[in-house]
């Protein structure tokens, strides 16, 4: 077999945690008697309430219309009363409005046979419409709406487009489970996307560890000129910018999108999604969740509607144990620490994570002792000590200059520092720092 191809700064080796789940069937959640639905699930504008409270709704009937260039569609999960429009938190920290409907009458979709739309005599226009309509967004965990991400700018060419099937965050397999269960849902959705975009390659960039995902995907997209390309299993494999270097070779400028060396690329729950709207008229309502950790008693790769709450999840998966200390909304290296279990699920959840204090190894931060570990595991070749230094001492500006901009939030520099110092949770409030004091000097 020939070597494996990654990129070459940086990068780290976590316990994976996969083998909790990555054998693990995809099983139905039950229908929640209350859903919780945000408005903000995605990146940019949140979606404007075309419902009230009093309204009764169907299933997948639009609750939220895009407002603004990114902005995404939200629609009901479930069919019945909208009991009220509350503010709640979601475990990023983010404020949003969501609509709060109460289980009534009968679906009309789910669990019939739904019959299948011809889209490859739809025109560009019309795939890009659909996507918008039915509130497609990126499910690797930036949520970018997938309508604008899809619509090459003027003046650009997009010659490749590449599959991002990494998953190479620990715990996580939905993914994977995806990849084996629906391959045929995920190579319908590349074929959508690939009489959109025209591009001369179709590339999937898929770490080794995942063979039985990587025989499906090669033998069923063989016909449609799509390749597999089994990748080093290396942490950050599936940051955008590093898949594009380790699958292409080729580096994205600092401050521009991938488009500008002529690629754009999709994670696989987002191409099941896009198969799912162009296909059978559906809205993104659901999604498939890896829900594991040591705490968890029963670890699951779960479909879910979205607006559930992350407590009935749990609890579908036979609960937690007394040893969890922790529970994550992603994976433990990009996710998010959270404690309200009664927060919903979104279109962005990837995985919930109960973990244990040895998962976790609790410590407390000591002065940086100028080692250097996180600048040599820095994927992105930045120095994450100087910008955490003039982060500390309010020099934004010097942050940028160093780096500020280009981190993509990965935490392989926490993961390597043997100060345990919060670099990333450092570096995201400055992000937030830096931007109020700029709107503040703006107006």
């Amino acid at each position: 077999m020939s070597k494996l191809r990654t990129f070459a700064r940086g990068g780290v080796h976590p316990p994976g945690g996969k083998e909790l789940t990555a054998d693990k069937s995809i099983r139905e959640a039950p229908i929640p008697a209350m859903a919780v639905v945000p408005f903000s699930q995605h990146i940019g504008a949140p979606a404007k309430p075309v419902v009230a409270p009093g309204d009764h709704v169907e299933e997948e009937q639009l609750i939220g219309e895009p407002v603004g260039f990114v902005s995404a569609a939200v629609h009901s999960p479930i069919p019945g009363t909208v009991k009220s429009i509350s503010k709640i938190f979601l475990p990023s920290g983010m404020r949003t409005d969501a609509a709060v409907i109460e289980l009534d009458g009968e679906f009309s979709r789910l669990g019939k046979k739904l019959e299948s739309r011809d889209w490859e005599s739809l025109d560009s226009a019309a795939i890009l419409e659909t996507l918008k309509t039915h509130g497609i967004v990126g499910q690797g965990g930036a949520t970018f709406p997938s309508h604008v991400k899809f619509a090459v700018p003027k003046g650009r060419t997009c010659d490749v487009f590449l599959i991002n099937a990494a998953e190479c965050e620990p715990y996580l397999s939905a993914d994977h489970r995806l990849m084996v269960e629906q391959s045929r849902d995920v190579i319908e959705g590349i074929r959508i996307i690939q009489k959109l975009l025209s591009p001369e390659r179709t590339v999937i960039g898929i770490e080794a560890n995942k063979p039985d995902a990587i025989d499906i995907l090669t033998k069923e997209g063989a016909p449609f000129g799509i390749e597999v390309m089994p990748l080093k299993v290396k942490y950050p494999q599936g940051a955008e910018k590093n898949l594009i270097e380790s699958t292409l070779g080729r580096e994205v400028p600092s401050g521009k999108l991938p488009i500008e060396v002529g690629v754009i690329n999709a994670n696989v729950g987002t191409l099941v999604s896009v198969c799912e709207a162009l296909r059978d008229d559906r809205p993104v309502v659901e999604r498939v969740v890896t829900v594991s950790g040591g705490g968890i008693k029963e670890p699951s790769n779960i479909r879910v509607r979205v607006g559930s709450s992350i407590r009935d999840l749990i609890e579908e998966c036979g609960g937690v144990t007394e040893k969890t200390v922790r529970f994550i909304s992603g994976g433990p290296m990009m996710g998010f620490a959270f404690n309200n279990l009664d927060t919903p699920v979104t279109k962005g959840t990837s995985g919930i994570l109960a973990l244990t204090a040895e998962e976790v190894k609790y410590f407390e931060a000591t002065a940086c002792i100028s080692c250097g570990r996180c600048i040599e595991a820095c994927p992105m070749g930045l120095s994450p000590t100087l910008i955490y230094k003039n982060i500390e001492h309010q020099r934004f500006d010097q942050a940028v200059k160093f780096g500020l901009d280009d981190c993509v939030l990965c935490g392989s520099c926490a993961y390597s520092c043997p100060a345990h110092i919060p670099l990333v949770s450092a570096f995201r409030a400055g992000r937030g720092r830096r931007r109020r004091l700029a709107a503040r000097s703006n107006g």
